[in-house]
This record gives C-alpha cells, sequence and structure tokens, in this order.
C-alpha cells in the first residue's frame, strides 16, 4: 500500500514539476506573468476599445500563447533559436557565409515557428499590400500631383528618428527598424524590421517594432490633433479648397504603372510593396478581375492579416519586452510619429502661402500612412473650426502618398542599411 502511495505522490511531482503552473515559479517565470498581463491588455484595447483590432488582437493572441510558461522548450510553439544564423567559415577565421537553416525549422518547429516563416520569407506585408491596393482610390492623388510632395515630407520623421535612435546608442539596423515607425504603416514597419534584425543579437525584436507602430496607428486621432492645432492658425485651419478634377479610367490604369516602373528603377528594394500595391490597385481599376479583386479585399486579406499578427506577436518574448530598450522604442516611436506629422504639416503652410492660401496645411498631416485615419483626422479638425470645411478627399491624397512614400522610405533604409 505505501508502495502504491509513493508511486501516486511520485507522479502527483512529475506532473506539477512538468506543468506551466510549476514553471511560473521558477528563475524568470514573473515575466512570463507580465506579459500574459500585457497580452490581455492588448486584447482588452483591441476588444473594447476597437485599437486596430484586426492586427492587434491576433498580435495580443500570439503574445499570450509564445508566452506560456513551459518547461520542455520542445513543447514551445515558437522557438527564436532556430531562426539564428549558422556560420560557415574560413580557414583563417573569417566568415564566408551564413544562413537560416530552414530545413531544421521545418523539422524541429511548432506552429508559430512555421506561420513566422511568412514573415521571415517577406511573404506576408507584401501579400498585405495587395490586398491595400485593391482597396485603395488613388484618384485624389492623381487629381492633385501636389499631394505627393505633402506625402514625401510626413515622412521626414522617419530619418529624423533614425538619426536619433543611432545617437541614443542603437545599431544602424536597429535604428532604421525603430525609425520606421513613423510611417505609421504595420506591414511596413514589419517588412523592414524583419529585414533588418536578422542574423544578430539585437536589443529589440519584430514583435517590439510591431507592437509600437500598431499602437501609435491606433493612437492616431489622439497623437495629431494637438499637433496639427499647434503649428497651424485658426484662419488656415479654416481654409476651404477647391473641388478636385474628376480622372479618367486612362489615368488611373496608367498610374499604377508608371508609379511601380519608377520606384523599381530608382529604389529596387522597394518594389516587393510598391509592386504589390499597385498590382492590387491595377486589378481594381481595371474592371475585369472582380473576382481577383474581391479575394484580395476579403478571404486571402483576412487570412494573412490572422497569420500575420499570431506570427509576429509570438516573437514578443519577455526577455525581449521586458527591458529599457523597449521603453525607448516606445519613446522613439511617438516621436517619429510625431515628427512626421509635423512635417507633413509645416509643408503644408508652405504650399499654402506658395499657393496664396488655396492649400489648407490640415491635409499635410495626412502624409503619413494610416489610411484613411489620418484623412478622417484632418477632416475632423477642419470642421471644428468650420463645421462647413469638407476635407477628407484632399486629404486622401497625401494619405495614399504617404502609402508609397512608407514603402519607399522602406527601401532606402534597406539599401543603405541592409
Amino acid at each position: 500500500m505505501s508502495e502504491f502511495i509513493n508511486l501516486f505522490l511520485d507522479t502527483l511531482k512529475e506532473i506539477w514539476q512538468t506543468s506551466g503552473f510549476y514553471a511560473l515559479f521558477q528563475g524568470d517565470g514573473w515575466k512570463s506573468i507580465v506579459m500574459l498581463l500585457i497580452s490581455f491588455v492588448f486584447m482588452y484595447l483591441a476588444i473594447a476599445k476597437q485599437f486596430e483590432p484586426l492586427l492587434l488582437l491576433p498580435i495580443a493572441f500570439g503574445m499570450f500563447l509564445t508566452n506560456l510558461p513551459i518547461i520542455n522548450i520542445e513543447d514551445a510553439m515558437y522557438h527564436p533559436e532556430l531562426f539564428d544564423y549558422v556560420y560557415e567559415y574560413a580557414a583563417d577565421g573569417s566568415v564566408i557565409d551564413h544562413y537560416i537553416d530552414y530545413g531544421r525549422v521545418l523539422k524541429e518547429g511548432g506552429l508559430l515557428d512555421i506561420l513566422y516563416l511568412g514573415v521571415k520569407l517577406g511573404i506576408y506585408p507584401p501579400i498585405i499590400f495587395l490586398g491595400i491596393g485593391t482597396m485603395t482610390d488613388f484618384a485624389p492623388l492623381i487629381a492633385n500631383p501636389r499631394s505627393f510632395l505633402l506625402g514625401a515630407a510626413a515622412q521626414g520623421g522617419i530619418f529624423f528618428t533614425f538619426i536619433g535612435a543611432a545617437v541614443l546608442g542603437f545599431t544602424a539596423a536597429e535604428a532604421g527598424s525603430i525609425a520606421i515607425i513613423g510611417g505609421a504603416d504595420g506591414p511596413t514597419a514589419i517588412y523592414v524590421s524583419t529585414k533588418l534584425l536578422s542574423g544578430g543579437d539585437f536589443k529589440i525584436s519584430t514583435g517590439t517594432i510591431a507592437l509600437a507602430a500598431y499602437t501609435y496607428m491606433a493612437l492616431v486621432p489622439v497623437i495629431q490633433p494637438p499637433i496639427m492645432k499647434a503649428l497651424t492658425t485658426k484662419k488656415e485651419r479654416a481654409i476651404k479648397m477647391a473641388t478636385l478634377r474628376s480622372v479618367s479610367k486612362t489615368e488611373k490604369l496608367i498610374f499604377p504603372v508608371a508609379v511601380t516602373l519608377i520606384v523599381a528603377l530608382i529604389v529596387p528594394s522597394a518594389a516587393p510593396l510598391v509592386g504589390m500595391l499597385m498590382l492590387g490597385n491595377i486589378l481594381k481599376e481595371s474592371g475585369v478581375c472582380s473576382r481577383l479583386v474581391d479575394t484580395a479585399q476579403n478571404a486571402l486579406m483576412n487570412i494573412i492579416t490572422i497569420f500575420l499578427g499570431v506570427s509576429v506577436g509570438a516573437t514578443t518574448k519577455a526577455d525581449k519586452i521586458l527591458n529599457l530598450e523597449f521603453a525607448k522604442v516606445i519613446a522613439l516611436g511617438v516621436v517619429a510619429f510625431a515628427l512626421g506629422t509635423a512635417c507633413g504639416l509645416l509643408l503644408g503652410k508652405l504650399m499654402c502661402k506658395l499657393s496664396g492660401g488655396k492649400i489648407n496645411p490640415l491635409i499635410g498631416s495626412a502624409g503619413v500612412s494610416a489610411v484613411p485615419m489620418a484623412a478622417r483626422v484632418s477632416q475632423k479638425v477642419g470642421a471644428q473650426t468650420d463645421p462647413t470645411n469638407f476635407l477628407l478627399m484632399h486629404a486622401m491624397g497625401p494619405n495614399v502618398a504617404g502609402v508609397i512614400g512608407s514603402a519607399v522610405a522602406a527601401g532606402v533604409l534597406l539599401s543603405v542599411i541592409g
């Protein structure tokens, strides 16, 4: 009888010691608890406050899954060590090649490792851009080409923040990954950080960048208005702009081809993002691919959004989040976004003066890539000054220009740093 009791007690002990509950009380188990609580907060914000729920909720649940406490590492769903570079050395000790052993990932990886391959190989973000292209109307930009300048100016926050991050001690790759947050484009931020934060011992991760990027995208209506009001006068905010001209179908068809050609020739690194964006747009504007457009807008976009969010959330391991560097990323992220907004506004003010007061500078703040949220904020702030002022369509020009601009800025960073 005593042997049976001892066996029973040993079995219970083994079950306890191999459980996640036991892991919570070992070493850095407290970090897992903190990360789980953070994931719950993000779930709340996504569901209750609707802060970018389509991506924030999958990211939050991915964070939840990857930080579940475990004892046996082989039971984990995500193994960051599988994505470390394998180095080959010459006889003199110099590195002659390095690569990720994707065969090992497929053989030994868990569910989230397999899903993360779509991020690591740069597949998910361009497909997201394909879906965005099928939902984007470039007519306001074509009707007012000067909007390109505002979209370009708003990317200034990226490059100013890059310098600031470098001054604070981040490497070039880390600084570039942080700076791209200023574009207010989640897929682009993920794409750039995945490319740059590979093959090294970095203080931040793609998950860190994604969390900051989507947090500030969700907070566009909170962050932008004070900056807009501080940099413009009441008279400027009340300016009514002339109705935009109508754009022909021919112009809409030529536009995506021309933009892809020009961008690919000038900044080849931006071609995957811009090319897929424009592919989606020409499918939409052609009027002969309704089934493809429907698939890209709905089924494909939704599937990739889930995979992207969950796999990016999986990279938010406690040791990459609970540190001083994450706080710096959050601080630099809001600086990048604020500077991007300010740069767009300041160019808008200059264009207002050069045009004799015909351009409302508020549309410059829409030059960041948060479509269509930033354009709506421009409309809202303008309407607060004059309820009869309708700036939405004028702001959409810089807003969609910002999508192209952020992709080009990403290409520049990858070309210079990568």
